[in-house]
């Protein structure tokens, strides 16, 4: 098929938010050398999202979340030049799917649906609120029936979608390995053990601090959290640096060890363990809960060991923070695993299969 036009319609401005960097936005680049053309169209501009997830300012909130449904509306007619409309997540993020429909229906143009999370299923953190009913979370499966394909970060997302859809790709996030490396750098001489991930998942790393408490009893090290908001928790041996672009590299680089709590619930097994893939391309040795894909990325990549109640949370970290080279060797076989499993590069052929 000769390559052609897609319009890539997300939540988020280009180059903001992980999920749309790792799921589409680091294959721009390979679209654009395979001869396709794309434009994005983010739902919200840059300063809607840099004043949505602060406190206050409910008026301007409401201000550039009607300015944002207003673009979405004059959008719908300005379809024609597009083949392929990629959603990633959904088109607004309150209501009914309007903008879906009238993409299918009226227009008749292919959707490739993409999601990364059980965005069908209510967030545990917003349950019984008025955000978690008007996000209508039934379209999901109504937009799975629309599209021409379904993109699904993994197995357990892609079961969902093919009770819709048979046209379902299993195209897991993935890390750009030339962005994502390991660096030598000027670190503390405590061991670092650190945590990555925007504000709406701090809430699993909370769980884990009664066995950091108890760590600190024996064990000198630093927890370092790096995240879009400070945590609603301080602890003494904890370091915040706010998450930038451009030092992200530098500051995952400051980790000894990389952990990924999570709970053990429907919601996590849609989570598509890219804290696992961050840590592991630079070389990190893990410790994860196994739920969902964490399963099969610390069963395939060798490169740390799960753990299931706060026992094995501590006896898995006692054995990182106490042995230098044993972290070096599981850093090593877990880079190799990522080149060759969930990098850019091996997913190439399987992203570009959703607009054949």
């Amino acid at each position: 098929m000769k390559p052609c036009k897609i319009l890539f319609v997300c939540p988020y401005p280009f180059d903001e938010a992980p999920s749309q960097r790792f799921r589409f936005e680091q294959y721009l680049n390979i679209l654009e050398k395979e001869g396709y053309s794309f434009q994005l169209a983010p739902f919200l501009n840059l300063k809607a999202w840099k004043i949505l997830y602060k406190s206050g300012n409910s008026a301007k909130k409401i201000g550039w979340l009607v300015i944002s449904f207003i673009k979405r509306f004059i959008l719908l007619f300005q379809l024609s030049a597009y083949e392929f409309i990629f959603i990633h997540r959904e088109a607004t993020p309150l209501g009914p799917p309007f903008f879906e429909w009238t993409i299918r229906f009226i227009w008749r143009k292919k959707i490739i649906y993409d999601f990364d999370d059980a965005i069908w299923l209510e967030d545990p953190n917003e349950k019984g609120s008025l955000k978690a009913r008007i996000k209508w979370k039934t379209k999901v499966k109504n937009i799975c029936k629309w599209s021409y394909k379904v993109s699904c970060g993994n197995e357990y997302l892609a079961e969902f979608a093919m009770k819709y859809n048979q046209s379902v790709v299993v195209n897991p996030t993935t890390i750009d390995t030339d962005y994502h490396k390991e660096i030598k750098i000027s670190k503390s001489e405590k061991n670092v053990i650190g945590w990555t991930g925007t504000h709406s998942t701090l809430p699993y790393l909370k769980i884990l601090l009664p066995v950091l408490d108890e760590l600190t009893n024996e064990y000198e090290f630093e927890l370092l959290v790096i995240s879009n908001q400070k945590p609603d928790f301080d602890v003494p041996y904890m370091r915040f640096i706010p998450w930038s672009k451009s030092s992200e590299i530098d500051d995952l680089n400051k980790m000894d060890i990389g952990i990924m709590p999570l709970s053990d619930d429907i919601w996590s097994k849609g989570k598509c363990g890219f804290k696992l893939l961050q840590y592991v391309a630079i070389k990190k040795p893990i410790v994860a809960s196994p739920v969902g894909v964490n399963k099969k990325l610390l069963l395939e990549s060798g490169a740390g060991y799960s753990a299931n109640n706060d026992k094995e949370w501590e006896d898995k970290l006692i054995k990182l923070l106490e042995d230098h080279d044993l972290r070096i060797k599981l850093g090593e076989k877990g880079q190799d695993y990522i080149k060759n499993h969930y990098s850019v590069i091996s997913n190439k052929k399987n992203f570009l299969s959703l607009f054949k």
